[in-house]
């Protein structure tokens, strides 16, 4: 064997028994899902015992406007088949609104691109997206009616309502906090968000969503405004944790991220 076939890797690393690689798709300037998602999943770790990875695969995105979400809805699949060179065993798109831009549904069609993209590569695997996962769980917790905070723009914002509504669920507050830039809105305080929660018109919620983006910071205020509000707290986040953990056939039990997650059955409204 020659010394470059001893030295290169020619395939990924076999996988570990008791170990999951997670696949994500995410804007280039997004500094958020890689640091609450693998913080998310630590906790399921030292739960469960079982460990997970994440891989990366990153498409340009830095303001977030109409033109540069679907711009990078565009490189989608060539990230698909990127990060499925390291044989994940599920993959997430995480960008909410790059998708919600496209129109009521589209989630269906980029997983189907996702999907597609990595099996062509040799490399199948469940796909989810945040968009998707949020109307998904919303729908799966029988919230018919929520109210949300948004860091986008207004008419993003309106975007991101008319999609939710699309899918049978009214939004019956939304909170703009209209940050253009993508790495702005990365460095948002969570701790905001319980005040702007209060704020929100809630009556007749059957939940809250404490973020409607990928990028805006939410976790360390998840568990507080769920207990404070008695309603299931919902973030881009962690539906999408959800909906991995699903597409892995792993029962949730991660604490202090809000009942969606605690293994413990989502909370009820209510109204319900």
């Amino acid at each position: 064997m020659s010394t470059l076939e001893t030295t290169c890797e020619t395939a990924p690393e076999p996988k570990r028994p008791g170990s999951s690689r997670v696949g994500l798709i995410v804007p280039s300037s997004n500094t958020t899902m890689e640091t609450e998602l693998p913080e998310l999943f630590r906790r399921q770790a030292e739960a469960t015992g079982h460990n997970y990875t994440f891989h990366s695969a990153r498409a340009g995105m830095k303001k977030v406007t109409r033109e540069e979400l679907l711009a990078m809805v565009g490189k989608a699949a060539d990230c698909a088949e990127a990060v499925s060179d390291a044989d994940v065993d599920v993959i997430a798109y995480a960008c909410l609104v790059a998708v919600m831009a496209q129109g009521p549904g589209a989630h269906e069609g980029s997983e189907t691109v996702i999907a597609d993209a990595a099996a062509g590569n040799g490399h199948p695997a469940p796909v989810t997206s945040s968009a998707g996962a949020l109307v998904r769980t919303l729908q799966e917790i029988g919230a018919l009616k929520v109210a949300m905070i948004t860091p986008y723009m207004k008419p993003l914002t309106k975007m991101v309502v008319d999609y939710i509504e699309g899918s049978g669920i009214t939004v019956l507050d939304a909170i703009s906090l209209e940050v253009a830039d993508n790495l702005e809105v990365g460095c948002l305080d969570p701790q905001n968000l319980p005040a702007l929660a209060r704020s929100l018109q809630r009556e007749g919620a059957d939940a809250v969503v404490l973020s409607a983006c990928v990028q805006m910071p939410s976790l360390a205020a998840v568990q507080a405004v769920e207990d404070e509000l008695g309603l299931p707290v919902i973030t881009a986040a962690t539906a999408t944790t959800y909906e991995i953990l699903k597409a892995l056939g792993h029962q949730p039990a991660i604490a202090g991220a809000g009942s969606l997650l605690s293994g413990a059955g989502v909370l009820t409204s209510a109204n319900s």
